[in-house]
């Protein structure tokens, strides 16, 4: 197999992978939108005491069918992480992004057992569990980018660096953190609709000011307000970027993530004005997880070694007209 095809066929599968990997995600989210985390009881990696159940209940199929569609989902992210580096020249960026990708995988195996394991499913309404919830998106949202980057730099794109990037890196360091902590809030406002479903709109708004509400449903309420004040950072950051490193692919992922954004907020308020039904969680944290690749894809041409660069603070023309 020549060279070419050789990476045009790398560039495909760690693209299937990825696209494969959202679906597991999204998967997830269904797991716990449906409250079936505990079809398999607290048993893993077996189910109810058995490889395969037999007689299962919904529930069950629901649980079952994410553990097996996350085991090929690791069995993939071996392979990419394999060919990567067998592909690839030493240094090159797609080795280490295949490799925090095997590795981000191994953790959400690990934060899916445990969430098992220690009974953080179903109805538990612990703080614990919000805990959980938090360090398991956070770890989706770095295993996503990890592929993310394989993806982007499989095809060829220039690595990136922090040295010297003045207000670029700082912007986009801060969009990434902030979306971090949004996700985060995201993930609680989840479980929050999921065990204390409301039944109106304005029920749901009593549930929240109540002295009495559970601290899930008191942290609920942050997420519509850090979406918006994350929206402006992300949007400005985008803008920013794409002005002071104008390469066509900083231009792109500036004007896609601002659309995404934009279409990420319609979602979050139809998703409240609806009550938070199924599958507008699922359309919504789909989105969310679009929002999150188009940024690291901003970042990465806006951090690239060699992107174009126009001075952030030019000093002012004192010759002679």
């Amino acid at each position: 197999m020549s060279s070419s095809v050789s990476s045009r066929a790398f560039r495909v599968f760690s693209w299937s992978t990825l696209v494969y990997t959202l679906a597991v995600v999204l998967w997830g989210a269904f797991v716990r939108a449906t409250g079936s985390g505990a079809g398999c009881g607290d048993h893993w990696p077996v189910c109810n005491g058995e490889v395969v159940p037999r007689a299962p209940t919904v529930q069950t199929i629901i649980e079952y069918t994410h553990r097996v569609t996350s085991g090929l989902a690791l069995v993939l992210a071996v392979v990419l992480c394999v060919w990567g580096l067998r592909a690839h020249a030493k240094g090159h960026p797609v080795r280490k992004a295949a490799v925090f990708s095997l590795v981000f995988m191994l953790t959400e195996a690990a934060l899916g057992a445990g969430l098992v394991l220690f009974k953080m499913v179903a109805g538990n309404e612990s703080l614990a569990r919000a805990w959980w919830m938090a360090a398991h998106l956070i770890n989706t949202f770095l295993l996503v980018g990890a592929m993310a980057l394989t993806c982007w730099w499989a095809g060829g794109r220039e690595r990136l660096t922090w040295r010297q990037q003045g207000l670029v890196g700082w912007l986009v360091a801060g969009s990434v953190a902030g979306l971090l902590v949004l996700g985060v809030s995201g993930a609680i406002a989840a479980l929050g609709d999921t065990l204390f479903p409301a039944s109106s709109l304005a029920d749901g708004f009593r549930q929240d000011i109540s002295p009495t509400a559970h601290v899930l449903l008191r942290l609920r309420v942050l997420h519509p307000l850090l979406a918006v004040v994350v929206g402006a950072l992300v949007v400005f950051s985008a803008t920013t970027v794409a002005r002071l490193r104008p390469s066509p692919e900083a231009k792109r992922a500036a004007l896609q993530l601002g659309v995404l954004y934009a279409l990420q907020l319609v979602a979050g308020l139809v998703n409240l004005l609806l009550l938070a039904p199924v599958w507008m969680q699922l359309v919504h944290l789909l989105l969310a997880d679009m929002v999150w690749i188009v940024l690291l894809r901003l970042g990465t041409a806006g951090l690239a070694e060699g992107a174009p660069r126009v001075e952030e603070n030019p000093a002012p023309n004192l010759s002679p007209t």
